[in-house]
């Protein structure tokens, strides 16, 4: 029995309805949830906590003395919370716990940790935040190539680096505060990632690979962790000026898809405890709609374009970095 035409295109309309209820969904629910999230208090004002009262009075922020992760601790620090500052260098973190303090009435702790170091780092960690009761884990420490790049042209050092740092310390340093969350039933989990998960990039493909890793390693835990009353987000800038990104004259002169490092973290850190997967700011989440549009294929086309001019800018910004030789 041959099936009638309308039937037929009333099926293809509810089929072509249901993919586009989803790709919005998917796409533009993070603006959504912020926009609940700003009138939320006006509707149900009793029901508003403060992130300490939710999670807990110690966040502890990794790659906390530059960018992003040093916003999130000074916007974290003035939402009431101490600080505990994970960094490289002794001397940038003590100098932003001092700044901390003397501009809030919070407590401030930092810790001198090298992630790329490897596993043996994990049993000092281990024993620095084992007295805190640790409410927010920020893991933002990240790590780059110095430009876009072919594979076999980046040094195994830089490679190991990377995986060492975006794979390791989120991996491990979670795993060693879940269980003091756990026993408290509270806690919020914040991994940043970047856009570049949405599709493999040509030129930075190790980057885009770990950072990837960092969307599926976050998803799978807000479903374990959800029975426990712990949030896990994940947030996932596009381009922000930050010194990472300094290969490119383009992006380090900022815009309005493009925000500097205090602007980012200021909008990300508000999505906290309204959002779990957000890319943090309100342009980005327009630019990564957009971009879903088009096929992975095509997505991955234009970024391996966009790296080869990022790489083009990087050698023009060397070349006149360098002095020019005399006769």
């Amino acid at each position: 029995m041959l099936i009638p035409w309308n039937l037929a295109l009333w099926g293809l309309a509810l089929i072509g309805a249901w993919a586009l209820v989803w790709f919005l969904y998917d796409n533009l629910k993070s603006l959504a949830q912020i926009c609940i999230a700003l009138l939320a208090p006006y509707f149900a004002p009793n029901e508003h906590k403060s992130l300490a009262e939710r999670f807990g009075k110690w966040a502890v922020i990794t790659g906390s003395t530059d960018g992003i992760g040093k916003h999130y601790a000074f916007q974290l620090a003035s939402r009431g919370l101490n600080v505990v500052l994970v960094s490289r260098s002794a001397e940038k973190l003590a100098a932003v716990a001092h700044e901390i303090e003397s501009k809030y009435s919070v407590k401030t702790k930092w810790i001198a940790i090298d992630f790329s170091s490897g596993r043996h780092i994990y049993d000092q960690l281990r024993k620095e935040l084992e007295s805190v009761p640790v409410g927010i884990l920020v893991n933002n420490v990240g790590a780059n190539i110095d430009y876009p790049d072919d594979l076999d042209n980046v040094p195994e050092d830089k490679l190991w680096q990377l995986i060492n740092i975006n794979v390791g310390a989120v991996t491990m340093l979670t795993r060693i505060l879940l269980p003091s969350m756990k026993k408290r039933g509270q806690g919020a989990i914040v991994n940043i990632s970047s856009g570049t998960e949405l599709q493999p990039l040509p030129y930075m493909a190790v980057y885009a690979a770990t950072k990837a890793y960092i969307r599926y390693f976050t998803l799978a835990l807000q479903h374990e962790l959800e029975p426990f009353g712990i949030t896990c987000q994940l947030v996932s800038p596009m381009f922000v000026s930050t010194k990472m990104n300094n290969f490119s004259s383009t992006i380090m002169e900022g815009g309005l898809f493009i925000p500097n490092a205090e602007m980012y973290a200021k909008f990300a850190t508000f999505t906290l405890g309204k959002t779990k997967q957000t890319t943090g700011y309100w342009s980005h989440g327009l630019q990564v709609g957009i971009m879903k549009l088009a096929p992975e294929f095509i997505r991955i086309a234009i970024g391996g374009a966009m790296d080869k001019q990022f790489r083009k800018e990087y050698f023009e910004l060397q070349k006149s970095a360098t002095p020019a030789q005399s006769g």
